[in-house]
């Protein structure tokens, strides 16, 4: 039978920004209820070695993070829920959520932590080298790639960005780009073409990525001119999608305010959103830096502002009763 599952504080999707939000609204004593949704510590679980996360002195795994965080999440009080939630209803207070199990969860706030997904070019060998050799974040892997050769797939200004980063450490970076120009921003291209560790490869698309499965290590790509037709191989220790982020907002989709590429808008320096009592935290509000440690200060100061929240409200309400 369906059961309605009631907290001060309900928390949607467990990557960094969810977990952390939980672990500080149950020390506050908030009792939070977290659904974890369809893919528990997010994209994360997609990332092996983790070297940018404070607090390890060795390279960690990123699947062993979020477990950990999962694991402080229960231990400090958080009720961690295998679900997800299939529809949410903002229209009024306390907010009411339904799962693909057919459970009601309902919270007094709600924290939307359900993250981005990196867009992918959808060819099976990009799955099979995905974490080794293949990544979609520059900032957390590029630091692996030092001395070596890369490619960048993309042409607006994530893939330039992410060309520029990645100079820092490889000895060449070779941006692919479909068409004849890219989209980034003037500036950013002026970077990119002054910048002599990078030649850019127009007119052509990826058709395969290359390597070798046994330890997986990715060797090259396969390309194709979609001008000429010409398909040859180029060689490469590395390949970084940047073709954009799409972020989960499609249960908050016409509930909340959402800026052009579908980011939930917050108020300034805060994870509040226009509806009081919902707050959005991590890369589902955060197009600019997408890292694990941004997200996971988000849920910080996302179950902070809750808490605020739900004592002012408390404290609003105690002269009504004492009357």
């Amino acid at each position: 039978m369906p059961e309605r599952h009631d907290s001060k504080i309900l928390i949607i999707g467990a990557g960094p920004a969810g977990f952390t939000a939980a672990i500080y609204a149950a020390r506050a004593n908030l009792q939070p209820i977290l659904v974890q949704g369809l893919q528990p510590g997010g994209q994360l679980m997609i990332t092996t070695d983790v070297e940018n996360y404070p607090g390890f002195a060795d390279v960690i795994q990123g699947p062993w993070l979020m477990e950990q965080m999962a694991k402080q999440a229960e231990h400090v009080g958080t009720r961690l829920v295998n679900d997800i939630i299939v529809d949410v209803d903002l229209a009024q207070r306390p907010f009411v959520c339904r799962g693909d199990s057919g459970d009601t969860y309902v919270g007094e706030t709600i924290v939307v932590s359900t993250g981005a997904q990196a867009r992918w070019l959808g060819l099976p060998s990009e799955d099979a080298y995905r974490g080794f050799g293949v990544s979609a974040c520059a900032t957390c892997d590029g630091f692996f790639f030092r001395g070596r050769e890369v490619v960048v797939i993309g042409g607006g200004n994530t893939a330039v960005e992410e060309a520029l980063y990645l100079t820092n450490h490889a000895r060449r970076v070779t941006l692919v780009h479909r068409r004849d120009e890219l989209r980034a921003e003037k500036i950013l291209q002026d970077r990119l073409f002054r910048n002599p560790k990078i030649t850019v490869v127009w007119d052509t698309v990826v058709e395969e990525i290359l390597g070798i499965p046994e330890p997986p290590q990715v060797t090259g790509v396969r390309l194709r001119n979609i001008r000429t037709g010409e398909v040859y191989e180029f060689a490469c220790d590395g390949v970084f999608i940047a073709i954009g982020h799409t972020p989960v907002t499609g249960l908050v989709a016409g509930q909340l305010p959402l800026d052009p590429d579908g980011y939930i808008l917050t108020v300034p320096d805060s994870t509040a959103t226009a509806i009081p009592g919902v707050y959005a935290a991590g890369d589902v509000r955060d197009k600019i830096f997408r890292q694990a440690v941004t997200a996971a200060g988000m849920g910080c100061m996302a179950a902070l502002e809750a808490e605020k929240f739900l004592a002012a409200e408390e404290h609003a309400a105690a002269p009504r009763a004492a009357e």
